[in-house]
């Protein structure tokens, strides 16, 4: 039965009760979280990507994506302040459309989470390498990008490459610091964040002013139009839109640390929505100021007259990339490249140390989800129990948080970063819906509960925010739809084979009761 086994929400609260995780954080280490796994990337980085699919309209995408954002995260706070443990969407839609479901959001998660981490260490390994390259010293290529590739479904990579090591010495700091504890490596971050948005602010300090002189750098304004979600390529505004979906996510880690969070049904909710909002603001002005100052006009194969595809090795190799006024979609780190061109060395170089100091926090958030949803799955009984212990020092679910350091380092040495990027949006994009369908359920199933924080016009918001997620998931490439069904399918084999026998509730324990799960179910 597809929506069987619901875990009641008075279950998973008294587990989380049992087996809770130290509250510490507050709601400006929440806010800082959010901010510091949503800003990173996808906008130091997947601009370029962006212009290249959308030109000028990618100011029109990141308003689509965060508009999407803004009324999943609505969602994702009424339940964030209903059940404020571990877990995120996994979580919640054990207590709502049952195990199996349950299951392929937590599957889903890891696209999410665990790839996206591996999307910002490559994009921070390019970043590191242009700041180096500035003061000459130059990284061997083949230790700076990963091999190239060309599978059908997995494209990318260039020629020469061996493995992207700094991606991964970069993913092994992020996991000894995700180890030693959640309250120092939210001090961290909170340090980190703040660097980011000084290098924003100062970015748009001198590139905002310059829109007036340039307006014509904003036509044409949508070169390749909005984009056809069943088409194959993800490309227009909609398809710029699905990529750079990337650029926001993250804001749901936040509900991930609920059960760290102290009061958690006010805090969460404001640390989810403060973040987003500030986020939106610094992208739209951080865009603008990009086509403003210097153009983001895609490059097209004057061989074919087709619009060569974003981050693809023959745009790098192109004629238009190889001149010293190259556009803004060659670059692999966009604003810093902007700063370059249009003001002084020296402000690009400090963007450029700024991204390089600060990206590393975007890793730790992505990893620090994606841990915690690994960690309640294995206290379900979902994954081996082993996954979920925590260490006796640092009180750290420190067996998950290596394991994921393992597999975001191995995703990360050999895979290239718009490919990265894209699907984790897959992943992200059916987490939301499944989120947005559970408060809608909820609201009918158990009515009665409190909730500290209501989702505003539930019978609009919510059906808003999955019509918006299937849009974008529709105008992502072919590719990215291909590994999400495929991706689906093995989870599906791995739940039958393990979670369907072994979870706690097909064993008839109820897991709050004992550390083993072996008390039977009343």
């Amino acid at each position: 039965m597809i929506f069987g086994r619901v875990k009641s929400l008075d279950s998973i609260l008294a587990t989380a009760e049992k087996k809770s995780l130290h509250r510490s954080l507050g709601v400006f280490q929440l806010t800082m979280l959010g901010v510091g796994a949503v800003i990173g990337t996808g906008i130091f980085v997947l601009t370029a990507t962006a212009a290249q699919k959308a030109g000028p309209g990618m100011i029109m995408s990141f308003v689509v994506a965060g508009a999407v954002c803004v009324f999943a995260a609505l969602c994702y706070s009424e339940l964030a302040s209903m059940v404020p443990v571990a877990g995120s969407a996994y979580t919640y839609s054990y207590a709502v459309m049952g195990e199996l479901m349950a299951w392929l959001v937590g599957w889903a998660l890891i696209l999410e989470y665990a790839l996206g981490a591996s999307a910002v260490a490559v994009g921070w390994s390019g970043h590191i390498v242009g700041f180096l390259d500035g003061f000459g010293i130059h990284l061997p290529h083949a230790l700076t990008v990963g091999p190239k590739i060309d599978w059908g479904f997995l494209e990318g990579g260039e020629v020469g490459g061996f493995i992207n090591l700094p991606a991964v010495l970069v993913t092994g700091f992020v996991t000894w610091l995700l180890v030693i504890g959640t309250k120092e490596s939210a001090t961290v971050n909170s340090v980190l964040v703040a660097i980011k948005i000084i290098a924003l602010t100062l970015f748009a300090a001198i590139t905002v002013p310059m829109i007036f002189g340039h307006t014509a750098n904003f036509a044409p304004f949508t070169p390749r139009g909005w984009g056809n979600p069943l088409g194959s390529t993800g490309t227009g505004v909609l398809g710029a839109a699905a990529s750079i979906f990337f650029a926001y996510v993250g804001f749901d880690a936040v509900s991930t640390a609920a059960e760290e969070t102290k009061n958690p049904q006010r805090n969460v909710p404001i640390g989810l929505i403060a973040s987003l909002a500030i986020c939106t603001v610094f992208y739209i002005v951080v865009a603008a100021g990009a086509i403003g100052a210097y153009g983001a006009q895609p490059v097209m194969n004057p061989a074919t007259g087709q619009y060569f595809v974003e981050g693809s090795p023959e745009l790098y190799a192109s004629a238009a990339c190889q001149s010293a006024t190259a556009p803004l979609v060659c670059s692999k780190e966009a604003l810093a490249y902007v700063l370059r061109q249009v003001s002084s060395p020296i402000f690009g170089q400090i963007v450029g140390l700024a991204a390089t100091i600060a990206l590393p926090s975007v890793v730790l958030l992505m990893m620090f989800g994606q841990t915690r949803v690994f960690f309640v799955m294995a206290r379900d009984g979902l994954l081996p129990a082993g996954l979920s212990k925590v260490h006796p020092r640092y009180k750290t679910p420190y067996v998950v948080t290596i394991v994921t350091g393992v597999v975001v380092a191995v995703a990360a040495a050999f895979l290239p970063v718009g490919t990265l990027a894209d699907y984790s949006n897959s992943g992200t994009l059916f987490a939301f819906a499944m989120v947005s369908v559970g408060v809608m359920v909820l609201r009918v199933t158990d009515k009665d509960r409190k909730r500290p924080f209501r989702t505003p016009a539930v019978w609009v918001v919510a059906p808003l925010s999955i019509l918006g997620c299937v849009v974008l998931f529709l105008s992502l490439n072919i590719q990215s739809k291909v590994l999400f069904f495929a991706w689906t399918a093995i989870g599906l084999v791995l739940y039958y084979l393990y979670g369907y026998r072994r979870s706690n509730i097909a064993r008839g324990v109820m897991d709050s009761d004992d550390e083993t799960g072996s008390a039977p179910l009343v």
